[in-house]
């Protein structure tokens, strides 16, 4: 005889799974460490496929592969530059732009605990030259927060079955 109520660890898991399923689904689709590097580089400006090639010093099928991803995320669009014969290159979406803060914070981080706070490339604004900063703020109070002063709760997403495309 089967049961159709969800065991405990099933319960568990879906309750897991609503509260990061942001973070699953992000994951799902930049989740790897090239297609951060190919995001990186695109920050950069570094756009047609031999460029990102030669700056990343990755396997021409990898990069193929993790741009034909990113493209179909509508993280990057692939967009032809040259006609005879027709070559491309890769532009941040607006999708792929959201992603700066992302890369920000995990380069920050990276600098701290990665390089011992000794960051081998800083951010600037590139209108007073000054390093930048990546803080979480409350946008009704303008407060910088701390993760102890963080707190979740369930999104409008929470308890609806998840579609896939």
């Amino acid at each position: 005889m089967t049961s159709t109520e969800p065991s405990s660890d099933e319960a568990a898991n879906a309750s897991i799974d609503a509260q990061t399923s942001g973070i699953q689904g992000a994951l799902d689709l930049v989740g790897d460490r090239w297609s951060m590097l190919i995001l990186r580089a695109s920050f950069r400006g570094v756009r047609r496929f031999s460029a990102i090639q030669t700056d990343l010093g990755i396997a021409k099928n990898l990069l193929a592969d993790r741009l034909a991803r990113l493209v179909d995320a509508d993280i990057l669009a692939r967009v032809p530059y040259q006609d005879r014969p027709v070559r491309h290159e890769y532009v941040l979406t607006e999708k792929g732009r959201d992603l700066s803060a992302v890369l920000i914070a995990l380069m920050h981080w990276g600098d701290r605990w990665c390089h011992h706070g000794s960051a081998p490339t800083v951010l600037v604004h590139d209108e007073c030259g000054e390093p930048i900063e990546h803080s979480v703020r409350c946008p009704a109070c303008a407060t910088d927060l701390s993760p102890g002063q963080i707190q979740s709760r369930p999104g409008r997403r929470a308890g609806r079955e998840r579609t896939k495309p």
